[in-house]
């Protein structure tokens, strides 16, 4: 999906001249990527949740991304001592899961723990509730071309606490907002699609709660990225998650209290959140 900045390419082109330009693209040690973004939708009868986390492996860029093997992944619920292990869906596919409950993903502290070739990262987090989308009605504005699609929005903003928000609205499109501006009350506000958006075209919008730290990540990734890429895609710079390389640590309990400990090269790209989501779809007339 286009964004809507476009940059007009004149390209000459010259029958018996060619020259040959060498660019240099950015290098970096392969890393780990990991996509652990969970959504708790509260809505859906079943207390059943299956805790789903994507690894892979990037390297130099513009090489391939390749799924991660790993030598273990678990995540551990603080406040019960319960311990939950994942596995991979089928062997190469850096895809693992496990069942597991909404109690467990919404009560208390958890820790994402990961171990891949003899390094080990972890991560900490806690459930951030979201409110449902109120609106989602489509708009007959547009921009700059004249062929947008215009999608309205409007959600109540809960009183007497702050809230970061991150918006996802189908084909990789983020926006994040906080209620700075507008705390318990309701808020509305206008997002434009490109032509690419066609009539019967079924748009999917979800709103998920965030906290401070995964607002700023995603506000970079969107940056950097013109807003039309996922938030564990590799950037074009490197944007540092809450994964954290803790080799030289033993108790995961306090990973605030141990930056000493914990190698700052070695890191991890990516983050672990765990989300309230409230979804709605609209179709494009």
């Amino acid at each position: 999906m286009k964004k809507l900045i476009y940059i007009l390419c004149m390209l000459p082109i010259f029958a018996a001249c060619e020259d040959v330009i060498e660019v240099e693209v950015p290098t970096d040690k392969a890393r780990l990527t990991v996509d652990a973004l969970m959504r708790i939708d509260t809505t859906q009868p079943s207390t059943n949740y299956y805790a789903e986390v994507k690894v892979s492996v990037s390297s130099n860029f513009f090489e391939t991304i390749e799924p991660a093997i790993l030598e273990q992944i678990s995540i551990t619920n603080l406040a019960s001592q319960e311990n939950i292990p994942l596995f991979e869906t089928f062997l190469g596919s850096g895809v693992y899961q496990s069942e597991t409950t909404v109690d467990f993903m919404t009560s208390g502290e958890l820790i994402l723990f990961i171990q891949h070739e003899g390094s080990r990262y972890a991560a900490r987090t806690t459930y951030v509730p979201a409110v449902p989308i109120e609106k989602l009605d489509q708009g007959d504005a547009t921009l700059f071309s004249g062929e947008e699609t215009e999608i309205i929005v409007a959600f109540d903003d809960q009183p007497n606490r702050t809230d970061f928000y991150l918006f996802d609205f189908d084909f990789n499109e983020y926006l994040v907002t906080e209620d700075t501006f507008y705390p318990g009350r309701t808020f509305e506000f206008s997002y434009f699609y490109d032509d690419d958006v066609k009539e019967g075209m079924t748009i999917d919008v979800s709103i998920l709660g965030v906290d401070r730290a995964f607002y700023n990540y995603m506000n970079q990734i969107i940056i950097q990225s013109g807003g039309d890429q996922g938030p564990f895609q590799t950037p074009s710079a490197t944007v540092r998650g809450n994964i954290l390389n803790v080799t030289n640590i033993e108790d995961l309990s306090d990973l605030d209290n141990l930056a000493s400990s914990i190698d700052q090269e070695n890191f991890a790209l990516g983050y672990f959140a765990v989300c309230q989501t409230f979804s709605k779809s609209i179709t494009i007339e």
